[in-house]
């Protein structure tokens, strides 16, 4: 798997609370300084260069996307390699620090579905919306509500956010233009489609883990004003569509071995094409900082529907997946007011404004920063981290 060896290899160095040991390794796309993007794994404050180690044409790629088609065992080969290569020592010249390279989005996004997950996101949203009705639609228990969203517009964490512009209902019930006055977050897990599927053919909930290759934070930034005019009858649109940030790193799955736990009880039973034998959900802890506040604590643990079910649901139809397609959880919320994996909800509809700092906000001003990060119980007795998702707000143009 790896060419001949070479002189000078060294032992990466990684302090015992990292998060991102051995036992992590997410993958991403780099390029080192005057050099081409290729495909990279993170081991502490160090990036692995896979075009380096390995003689497979697909980690000098600018995207994991021939990595993710390759599947399961190949996933778990290279990554056995990995492990063993980080305990032992690796060629000089295969290593870069962190700090020092440039990272791009990591997979070519052909299609992309947000869902919407959690329960006590779509109560909080329900009793905003609909305060003298039930806070959850008839069909909500039933099935993982979804919507496709705009794969074009799917970018790396850093890359900044530009307000969006759209039109906005005014007291007079009439609509006008302008940027959008209540720009939202949502906090979100997105799974990454390593293998595809066929047209016609639906994935069952116990083929999630053959399908799925890894995991990634994602942002996806709301204009709750655009959105709250345009989205009767047919959902959500470019109150959506402008950005939604995605993590560098992807975290395979099987980094995530210990982080299984059951799911909440689901009620009514699922019909049966959404339960499985080996179903599960994900113990993923996030953190949301406002301008370097930290403002939630989003449990992943609690979301209603697994993403096995969103990923059986989705292509229950027989609607088809591709290498690199990414779908998200949706908003990720629980039950206390610091849960709140969304500013909406954090401030409850404007109502309940929150300190940022020395400011008082209910939504985003132009300049100001968001940064969701998270940690799981990883495989060697110690958290893993996922890689943040990061951005900042810049003026409407």
């Amino acid at each position: 798997m790896t060419g001949a060896p070479r002189p000078g290899s060294i032992r990466v160095a990684v302090p015992d609370d990292s998060l991102f040991g051995p036992e992590n390794l997410p993958y991403g796309i780099f390029a080192p300084p005057g050099g081409e993007f290729r495909v990279g794994t993170r081991l502490g404050d160090t990036v692995l260069d896979l075009s380096a180690l390995f003689e497979d044409p697909v980690f000098a790629r600018a995207d994991l996307n021939a990595f993710l088609a390759a599947g399961a065992s190949r996933w778990r080969e290279v990554r056995d390699h990995l492990r063993a290569l980080a305990e032992t020592a690796i060629p000089a010249d295969a290593l870069f620090p962190l700090s020092t390279v440039r990272m791009k989005l990591p997979v070519r996004i052909g299609d992309y579905v947000d869902f919407y997950a959690s329960i006590d996101h779509a109560t909080n949203l329900g009793r905003l919306f609909r305060p003298d009705s039930e806070p959850l639609l008839p069909n909500w228990r039933h099935l993982p509500v979804g919507y496709h969203g705009r794969a074009g517009t799917v970018v790396v964490s850093g890359t900044p956010v530009i307000r969006p512009q759209g039109q906005r209902r005014t007291d007079s019930g009439t609509p006008d233009f302008g940027p959008s006055r209540r720009l939202d977050i949502e906090a979100e897990l997105g799974f990454v489609v390593g293998t595809g599927s066929v047209l016609g053919v639906p994935v069952t909930v116990d083929e999630f883990t053959e399908h799925v290759f890894g995991v990634g934070l994602v942002n996806d930034w709301s204009a709750r004003d655009i959105q709250a005019w345009e989205y009767q009858p047919l959902g959500p649109f470019l109150g959506k569509s402008f950005t939604t940030s995605l993590s560098a790193w992807i975290t395979p799955l099987d980094a995530l071995a210990n982080a299984r736990v059951p799911l909440p009880t689901q009620t009514p039973e699922p019909l049966p094409y959404l339960r499985g034998g080996d179903d599960h959900g994900l113990d993923i802890d996030l953190t949301v900082r406002w301008n370097d506040e930290v403002v939630a604590h989003p449990p992943y643990a609690r979301m209603y529907w697994s993403p096995a079910q969103m990923l059986a649901h989705l292509t229950a139809n027989g609607a088809s997946v591709r290498p690199g397609d990414l779908y998200a959880s949706g908003t990720i919320s629980g039950p206390a007011a610091d849960q709140r994996g969304s500013f909406i909800e954090l401030s409850w509809g404007g109502t309940k404004p929150v300190t940022v700092g020395r400011e008082v906000r209910t939504f985003l001003a132009d300049g100001d920063r968001v940064t969701i990060t998270a940690t799981a119980p990883g495989t060697a007795g110690r958290p893993i981290g996922l890689g943040e998702v990061s951005g900042l707000i810049l003026p409407a143009r």
